[in-house]
């Protein structure tokens, strides 16, 4: 249930709807007016295709491990494992590669427009 102060707006996770993005992926997806905030499950094996995005992103693993590269060609690789956090600056690219499955949290300023409405391609398997 969410509940609404003039402060305000709290909801516990698990009643944000769960986004079935592909078969290997699934989301739930909060927003305010400047930022968005995603956990994200993937399957063993899911590989995030390289891309880039004005937004800044931090992503935090809280479950298995990611391989992360970075640059025009992912000349720059790291391999976060739970625990860790990275910070991607806006317009970086990058790819990322899951070990196991996967549950991390992904933030950005500002707002993951594209998300939002779903035009997120490069996820959903088109151009």
């Amino acid at each position: 249930m969410t509940t609404v102060t003039n402060l305000a707006s709290i909801q516990p996770w698990d009643e944000v709807p769960l986004e079935t993005v592909n078969p290997m992926m699934q989301r739930r997806i909060v927003t305010g007016e400047l930022m968005t905030v995603a956990r994200i499950y993937f399957k063993d094996g899911f590989h995030v295709p390289r891309h880039s995005h004005h937004n800044e992103q931090i992503t935090q693993v809280i479950s298995g491990e990611m391989l992360f590269r970075f640059g025009e060609d992912g000349e720059h690789e790291v391999r976060l494992k739970a625990g860790d956090v990275v910070v991607i600056p806006a317009h970086v690219p990058h790819e990322a590669t899951c070990i196991g499955d996967v549950e991390e949290m992904d933030m950005w300023s500002p707002r993951r427009e594209d998300w939002l409405a779903g035009t997120d391609d490069y996820l959903r398997g088109g151009s």
